[in-house]
């Protein structure tokens, strides 16, 4: 069992919840200590998206049980409302109202005088960088733009939790850098922050710990570098002279390092994992006699490195793992 000097923030077990015939979440143990970040990994249709409505008190859990801070997500559903904020995929602003009118409107409804509300407004725009946007409709503002305010609507109460689900889908890589300075931000006031992404950079740059999620059951956790670990020792990684010549260096990789090989976006790479053998051999020396096939066999490589796996080579290995065994 692990142990944690923090306080919890979420603590599942067994958490499930079907729609009809399809269960959607399978039975997953989450623990998640306050103040930090934990990311929540996997593709489309994996669950993640249901488990934070469950952890929200949006949905109902079908079995299993869920405590935010120690209250019950279904028998204790007011407390854990008043201590988090959630925002969703899509923004929840009124489109017609400008920024300072949005974030003033939600500040009334949460019980402020208009002044305490107008200064809290003012004061998470300038937080966001959104001062010179105030007075704009939301509607006109950049996708980066709406994807910050609307963060910036879920702490006009500063909540102990805030769930954050794919915060950044279809944002430039500019605008997802400022998101992701925003959540730096929110932790480091204390908040701890559950995060759910598709993309493994994101992952990579913020989690504390990484829950990865395929087809509604938790297949691994850790920390990014426990997951790299978990998967093997070293990554080689080559660029070939000829993108002709890619399927054949992927098989002489393969046989030389006794596992699957994948073909990188780029048509002349190729990233292969070591230490995979089994033989007890160093992944320097595989690497070395995996190259040297490769000049037997006449293929010229214009660039090789050896490094520790990516989280996208972990994710990518976990969730087809995790195929291979449903399909078993």
């Amino acid at each position: 069992m692990k142990q944690y000097t923090r306080p919890l923030a979420i603590e599942t077990s067994g958490l499930t919840k079907t729609f009809g015939t399809h269960t959607a979440v399978d039975g997953i143990d989450l623990t998640v200590p306050a103040s930090t970040v934990y990311g929540v990994l996997g593709p489309n249709g994996a669950g993640k998206t249901t488990t934070v409505r469950m952890l929200a008190t949006l949905l109902r859990p079908d079995g299993g049980e869920a405590r935010v801070f120690g209250h019950d997500v279904h028998q204790d559903a007011g407390a854990v409302r008043a201590r988090i904020g959630l925002t969703g995929q899509y923004a929840s602003l009124d489109e017609d109202l400008t920024g300072t009118e949005n974030l003033m409107l939600l500040g009334r409804l949460l019980g402020h005088g208009k002044p305490a509300a107008r200064q809290r407004a003012e004061q998470l725009l300038d937080v966001f960088a959104l001062t010179d946007a105030a007075s704009r409709q939301v509607k006109n503002y950049s996708g980066g733009m709406r994807r910050r305010i609307d963060i910036a609507a879920s702490l006009i109460r500063t909540p102990d939790l805030l769930f954050l689900d794919e915060p950044t889908t279809g944002l430039d890589p500019r605008s997802r850098s400022q998101v992701w300075d925003v959540v730096r931000a929110v932790v480091a006031q204390g908040t701890t922050v559950l995060l759910t992404t598709q993309y493994l950079e994101e992952a990579d740059q913020l989690a504390d710990r990484i829950a990865v999620i395929d087809r509604g059951r938790l297949i691994a956790e850790g920390t990014p570098g426990q997951l790299k670990a978990g998967i093997g020792s070293g990554a080689l990684r080559v660029r070939l002279r000829d993108a002709a010549e890619r399927d054949a260096a992927a098989r002489i990789l393969a046989a030389a390092l006794g596992g699957a090989v994948q073909r990188d976006a780029d048509p002349v790479a190729l990233t292969a994992r070591t230490s995979l053998t089994g033989q007890g051999t160093a992944p320097a020396e595989q690497a070395s006699r995996a190259l040297a096939e490769l000049a037997h066999a006449g293929i010229a490589v214009d660039e090789f490195s050896l490094g520790r796996p990516s989280l996208d080579e972990v994710f990518l290995t976990l969730t087809d793992r995790s195929t291979q065994e449903a399909a078993a």
